[in-house]
């Protein structure tokens, strides 16, 4: 895949919050392919990894890391606000998925599935 910097660079906010997303893609193992659907809307990539990747615009920052099976992980930062967003996003690829947000405390806030 090639890496894109073309992406928004993430707002310093949410970079300050730290990780407060998680989640899987079912049914996928391709982090590549996954990375490529993100640059194609928009987001920036780079390798993070010898298979992961990591995506970014400016209002989240997500890592892409295939593991055994048929499951890519994911986990960073995003804009809270915008949760359902990277959601349908995910949904627009075609990708099931699960994330679940949390707080400053690491304490689950919210879950969403697709």
């Amino acid at each position: 895949m090639n890496v894109s910097d073309g992406g928004q660079k993430l707002d310093r906010q949410w970079a300050d919050l730290g990780n407060n997303v998680c989640g899987v893609l079912h049914n996928y193992r391709d982090a590549s392919a996954v990375a490529a659907r993100f640059v194609g809307a928009g987001w920036s990539s780079r390798s993070s990894s010898w298979y992961g990747y990591e995506v970014e615009t400016s209002w989240g920052e997500v890592e892409i890391d295939p593991i055994d099976g048929p499951v890519i992980l994911l986990n960073g930062v995003v804009d809270p606000t915008r949760l359902d967003e990277l959601g349908r996003l995910l949904g627009s690829f075609g990708l099931p998925y699960e994330l679940e947000l949390s707080d400053e405390n690491n304490v689950t806030v919210r879950e969403i599935r697709g």
